[in-house]
């Protein structure tokens, strides 16, 4: 039988289910309480951008029911002061309810409602207001349920980080992408197909194709968004807006759209909103490809990096920690490593979001707490992976000019540009003939063909080969 909380550190509060001891310094109140018993799943909490979505949120409904003539411009004020505090990032300690809990994330809305509520009782006191009292679902939740808040506050927190953060640092890397391109433009490389040596390419086309690749991503991630800006807020239970006054919920997005400088708006259907996820899935999607994009720029590096001696060695990417702890000497490519492992995690996170979206049974998804976490920490790896990347390791890498040149000069690949003028099967001895006898391409050439020497400098060029064309 399990003890009885002593008083001397609970207190007594009650909800419509009766009483529960609460910890006696605790912000929130008696069903935050219960989902703390309840669930202990896991030691994940819901991350600080949804709690602060969430105050938002509240706060705008706040000022909407005060607008309306609803609420009580004195308690109106003291929920809003209560909201900004929480968006400002103070109390957050208070928000401990497990990720793995009630799939409509009724808890979390309830836990953001008691805290608020108990702030604005501090408030009012402190103004001498004692004749009222804010009340978590009659006030802090007027005209709302968390049916319409948690989906409204996942589409408002993936908006407000995509476009503040993920954004711009996609921005970033595609900028330090450009710039490593335009100073290696005329270093030219072997190319190389199924890990094998192929015709040249300048590293600054090989870093082109990955800034084509971020800035493309950059571009489908964006043509997402307008589906996040048409909120579910006003549609309260099972869509059909039970409780809402007229005006509300054009009221709410219109002062969310004030608070956040986002066009924000009441979505055209509110029963597509609170029954599926999938503008949460096909942004995770896009997240994905993301991930997957940045996994092969780092496998790119690290490949390039490899060695010093034994490996590729075409460049040396920036030295930022000793790489063994039995290994002198040795440096390993650690940002690439961990980016590969951030991309991996997001690979992972859409697969659980994939899932959640299917668990839209009938009016309401019930997997919207772990849809919230995922994807908010997808957005959170692939912001801090690409400014990563981009500032330490792309920015500064070296050239190991002397392993290209090295590496060109005895690439037998490089024989493709006689086919036009000998044909593919005597260009095919000859380059076999050079890589057995590990000579030069051109010395063979010149030995087994009627070209000059001055010809085939000319038709071997490397760097000519990397504008394609017939020589």
């Amino acid at each position: 039988m399990a003890s009885v909380p002593s008083n001397t550190f609970y207190r007594t509060e009650h909800d419509s289910m009766g009483e529960v001891k609460v910890p006696k310094d605790a912000l929130y109140q008696a069903q935050t309480q219960r989902a703390l018993d309840n669930f202990s799943i896991s030691s994940l909490t819901m991350p600080i951008r949804f709690i602060q979505a969430v105050a938002m949120i509240k706060q705008a409904a706040a000022k909407a029911n005060q607008e309306l003539g609803l609420l009580d411009n004195v308690m109106s004020k003291a929920i809003q002061a209560s909201c900004q505090a929480i968006m400002d990032g103070e109390y957050l300690e208070q928000f401990p309810i497990d990720v793995f809990q009630t799939g409509s994330g009724t808890s979390t809305n309830m836990n953001v409602n008691e805290v608020i509520a108990t702030l604005s009782n501090h408030i009012l006191e402190k103004e001498g207001v004692e004749h009222q009292r804010v009340n978590p679902n009659d006030h802090v939740n007027m005209a709302q349920s968390s049916n319409d808040v948690i989906p409204s506050a996942i589409q408002l927190s993936t908006l407000l980080t995509i476009e503040d953060e993920l954004l711009p640092a996609m921005s970033h890397l595609s900028q330090i992408l450009q710039r490593k391109a335009s100073s290696l433009e005329q270093v030219v490389k072997t190319g190389r197909t199924h890990l094998m040596d192929a015709m040249p390419v300048t590293m600054g086309q090989e870093l082109s194709g990955w800034q084509v690749q971020v800035d493309k991503a950059r571009a489908r991630i964006e043509s997402l968004l307008p589906d996040l800006k048409q909120f579910a807020q006003g549609g309260t239970a099972v869509g059909t807006g039970i409780n809402v006054p007229d005006g509300f919920a054009a009221t709410l997005t219109r002062q969310l759209s004030l608070l956040t400088g986002k066009t924000i708006q009441p979505s055209d259907n509110y029963f597509y909103n609170l029954s599926c996820q999938d503008s949460s899935v096909a942004i995770s999607g896009e997240l994905k490809a993301y991930a997957i994009t940045l996994m092969k720029l780092s496998n790119d590096l690290r490949w390039m990096n490899s060695g010093p001696l034994a490996g590729i060695g075409e460049i040396e990417l920036p030295a930022l920690q000793p790489g063994s702890s039995i290994m002198p000497g040795k440096v390993n490519p650690v940002i690439p490593e961990a980016v590969a492992m951030a991309a991996a995690q997001v690979i992972g996170n859409d697969a659980t979001i994939s899932i959640a979206g299917q668990s839209g049974n009938f009016q309401l998804n019930v997997m919207l707490p772990v849809i919230a976490y995922n994807l908010l920490q997808s957005i959170e790896l692939l912001t801090n992976s690409s400014c990563s990347l981009a500032d330490k390791a792309i920015k500064d890498f070296v050239v190991n000019q002397e392993t290209l040149d090295l590496a060109l000069a005895k690439n037998p690949i490089l024989v493709t540009a006689l086919n036009p003028i000998i044909g593919y099967e005597s260009a095919a001895k000859i380059a076999k003939k050079a890589y057995q006898e590990k000579r030069a391409i051109i010395d063979v050439a010149e030995q087994e063909t009627d070209l000059s020497r001055e010809q085939l400098e000319k038709i071997l060029d490397p760097y000519k080969l990397t504008k394609g064309g017939v020589a």
